[in-house]
Protein backbone atom coordinates (compact mmCIF):
# COMPACT_ATOMS: atom_id res chain seq x y z
CA UNK A 1 0.00 0.00 0.00
CA UNK A 2 2.95 2.05 -0.20
CA UNK A 3 3.00 2.46 -3.99
CA UNK A 4 1.50 6.57 -5.17
CA UNK A 5 -1.34 5.81 -6.97
CA UNK A 6 -3.86 7.48 -9.62
CA UNK A 7 -7.18 7.89 -8.73
CA UNK A 8 -9.23 4.87 -9.55
CA UNK A 9 -11.44 5.35 -12.46
CA UNK A 10 -15.16 6.02 -12.06
CA UNK A 11 -16.76 2.71 -10.73
CA UNK A 12 -13.88 1.42 -9.25
CA UNK A 13 -11.96 1.50 -6.02
CA UNK A 14 -8.28 0.71 -5.23
CA UNK A 15 -8.20 -1.24 -2.28
CA UNK A 16 -5.58 -3.50 0.23
CA UNK A 17 -6.35 -5.57 3.49
CA UNK A 18 -3.84 -5.35 6.07
CA UNK A 19 -2.92 -5.76 9.65
CA UNK A 20 -2.84 -2.41 11.65
CA UNK A 21 0.55 -1.58 14.29
CA UNK A 22 -1.98 -0.80 16.64
CA UNK A 23 -1.09 2.50 19.13
CA UNK A 24 1.06 3.73 20.21
CA UNK A 25 3.40 1.84 17.69
CA UNK A 26 1.89 2.70 14.72
CA UNK A 27 2.61 6.61 15.61
CA UNK A 28 5.90 6.01 16.44
CA UNK A 29 6.54 4.50 13.00
CA UNK A 30 5.01 7.00 11.22
CA UNK A 31 7.00 9.67 13.52
CA UNK A 32 10.34 7.61 12.03
CA UNK A 33 8.65 7.26 8.86
CA UNK A 34 8.38 10.63 8.45
CA UNK A 35 11.55 11.27 9.72
CA UNK A 36 13.44 9.63 7.16
CA UNK A 37 11.63 12.08 4.68
CA UNK A 38 9.59 9.04 3.04
CA UNK A 39 6.69 11.67 1.85
CA UNK A 40 4.17 8.76 2.20
CA UNK A 41 4.22 8.59 6.03
CA UNK A 42 1.70 10.61 6.38
CA UNK A 43 -0.68 8.70 3.23
CA UNK A 44 0.06 4.94 4.73
CA UNK A 45 -0.50 3.95 8.26
CA UNK A 46 1.59 1.61 9.38
CA UNK A 47 0.66 -1.95 8.47
CA UNK A 48 1.46 -5.56 7.36
CA UNK A 49 0.25 -5.94 3.87
CA UNK A 50 -2.09 -9.02 3.35
CA UNK A 51 -3.52 -7.46 -0.45
CA UNK A 52 -1.52 -4.85 -2.04
CA UNK A 53 -3.47 -1.90 -4.16
CA UNK A 54 -5.91 -3.81 -5.97
CA UNK A 55 -8.50 -2.14 -8.00
CA UNK A 56 -12.35 -3.38 -7.26
CA UNK A 57 -15.33 -2.45 -9.22
CA UNK A 58 -17.80 -0.84 -6.66
CA UNK A 59 -20.71 -3.14 -7.75
CA UNK A 60 -18.20 -6.33 -6.33
CA UNK A 61 -17.45 -4.42 -2.96
CA UNK A 62 -20.24 -6.75 -1.24
CA UNK A 63 -18.88 -9.74 -2.79
CA UNK A 64 -15.46 -9.05 -1.45
CA UNK A 65 -16.67 -7.97 1.75
CA UNK A 66 -18.28 -11.08 1.93
CA UNK A 67 -15.21 -13.24 0.97
CA UNK A 68 -12.66 -10.93 3.38
CA UNK A 69 -15.10 -11.84 6.30
CA UNK A 70 -15.08 -15.58 5.52
CA UNK A 71 -10.97 -15.16 5.89
CA UNK A 72 -11.43 -14.06 8.80
CA UNK A 73 -13.71 -16.01 10.05
CA UNK A 74 -11.00 -19.30 9.52
CA UNK A 75 -7.96 -17.50 11.01
CA UNK A 76 -7.49 -17.39 14.95
CA UNK A 77 -6.19 -14.39 16.94
CA UNK A 78 -1.98 -14.53 17.02
CA UNK A 79 0.58 -12.80 18.36
CA UNK A 80 2.92 -10.41 16.23
CA UNK A 81 6.17 -9.19 17.24
CA UNK A 82 8.21 -6.94 15.13
CA UNK A 83 12.10 -7.03 15.75
CA UNK A 84 14.79 -5.20 13.80
CA UNK A 85 14.81 -4.06 10.25
CA UNK A 86 15.73 -5.51 7.01
CA UNK A 87 16.06 -4.27 3.42
CA UNK A 88 14.74 -5.53 -0.32
CA UNK A 89 17.41 -3.67 -1.47
CA UNK A 90 18.61 -4.15 -4.12
CA UNK A 91 15.55 -5.21 -5.64
CA UNK A 92 13.83 -2.63 -4.19
CA UNK A 93 14.78 0.92 -2.83
CA UNK A 94 12.62 -0.25 0.65
CA UNK A 95 13.52 -0.68 4.21
CA UNK A 96 11.39 -2.31 6.71
CA UNK A 97 10.36 -3.71 10.45
CA UNK A 98 10.63 -7.03 10.38
CA UNK A 99 7.69 -9.70 11.26
CA UNK A 100 9.72 -11.77 14.02
CA UNK A 101 6.43 -13.78 15.51
CA UNK A 102 3.59 -14.31 13.82
CA UNK A 103 4.65 -14.71 9.94
CA UNK A 104 2.96 -18.02 9.16
CA UNK A 105 -0.56 -16.78 10.47
CA UNK A 106 0.20 -13.46 8.19
CA UNK A 107 0.69 -16.43 5.22
CA UNK A 108 -2.17 -18.15 6.32
CA UNK A 109 -4.16 -14.88 6.43
CA UNK A 110 -2.55 -13.56 2.77
CA UNK A 111 -3.45 -16.86 0.72
CA UNK A 112 -7.31 -17.17 2.60
CA UNK A 113 -7.76 -12.61 1.43
CA UNK A 114 -5.54 -12.79 -2.28
CA UNK A 115 -8.23 -15.64 -3.35
CA UNK A 116 -11.84 -15.83 -5.13
CA UNK A 117 -12.70 -12.29 -5.70
CA UNK A 118 -9.35 -10.44 -4.69
CA UNK A 119 -7.01 -13.18 -6.67
CA UNK A 120 -4.42 -11.70 -8.07
CA UNK A 121 -0.96 -11.96 -9.35
CA UNK A 122 1.35 -10.06 -7.33
CA UNK A 123 5.11 -9.30 -8.21
CA UNK A 124 7.36 -10.76 -5.51
CA UNK A 125 7.04 -13.51 -3.42
CA UNK A 126 5.17 -12.75 -0.07
CA UNK A 127 7.25 -11.40 2.52
CA UNK A 128 5.07 -9.85 5.79
CA UNK A 129 6.88 -6.53 6.85
CA UNK A 130 6.12 -2.84 7.94
CA UNK A 131 7.31 -0.55 5.82
CA UNK A 132 9.52 2.38 7.20
CA UNK A 133 11.48 4.15 4.06
CA UNK A 134 10.32 3.85 0.81
CA UNK A 135 10.67 6.81 -2.07
CA UNK A 136 14.02 7.95 0.08
CA UNK A 137 18.10 8.44 -0.95
CA UNK A 138 20.07 5.64 -0.04
CA UNK A 139 21.36 7.70 3.03
CA UNK A 140 17.80 7.64 4.29
CA UNK A 141 17.33 4.22 3.60
CA UNK A 142 20.67 3.25 5.51
CA UNK A 143 20.11 5.39 8.46
CA UNK A 144 16.49 3.75 9.11
CA UNK A 145 18.02 0.73 8.64
CA UNK A 146 20.83 1.37 11.46
CA UNK A 147 18.15 3.08 13.84
CA UNK A 148 15.83 0.60 14.24
CA UNK A 149 17.79 -2.60 13.95
CA UNK A 150 17.11 -2.94 17.84
CA UNK A 151 13.67 -1.97 17.24
CA UNK A 152 11.04 -4.35 18.84
CA UNK A 153 7.42 -4.50 19.81
CA UNK A 154 4.93 -7.46 20.58
CA UNK A 155 1.20 -6.96 20.64
CA UNK A 156 -2.13 -8.83 19.66
CA UNK A 157 -3.42 -9.46 16.43
CA UNK A 158 -7.48 -9.86 16.51
CA UNK A 159 -8.41 -8.53 13.05
CA UNK A 160 -7.45 -7.18 9.91
CA UNK A 161 -8.43 -4.26 7.73
CA UNK A 162 -10.21 -3.44 4.57
CA UNK A 163 -8.13 0.07 3.32
CA UNK A 164 -9.67 2.55 0.67
CA UNK A 165 -6.85 4.63 -1.16
CA UNK A 166 -8.75 8.10 -1.42
CA UNK A 167 -8.63 10.38 -4.15
CA UNK A 168 -5.93 12.52 -1.80
CA UNK A 169 -3.54 9.92 -2.48
CA UNK A 170 -4.30 8.21 1.97
CA UNK A 171 -5.06 5.51 3.08
CA UNK A 172 -8.25 4.80 4.87
CA UNK A 173 -9.47 2.17 6.99
CA UNK A 174 -12.48 0.88 5.72
CA UNK A 175 -13.74 -1.95 7.57
CA UNK A 176 -12.18 -4.40 10.46
CA UNK A 177 -12.83 -8.14 10.14
CA UNK A 178 -12.35 -9.68 13.46
CA UNK A 179 -10.23 -13.13 13.59
CA UNK A 180 -12.70 -15.61 14.49
CA UNK A 181 -11.04 -19.20 14.29
CA UNK A 182 -10.28 -21.20 16.88
CA UNK A 183 -6.86 -21.48 18.40
CA UNK A 184 -3.77 -21.82 16.19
Amino acid sequence: MGLPLVPAADGVVTVGVAVAVPEPHAAELRERRRGFGDPMADAVPAHVTLLPPTPVPVADVERVVAHLEGAARSAAPFTMRLRGAGTFRPVSPVVFVQVAEGVSSCEVLEGAVRCGPLARDVEFAYHPHVTVAHHVDAASLDRALDELSDYEVVFPVDAFWLYRHGVDGVWRPDRRFALAGGPA
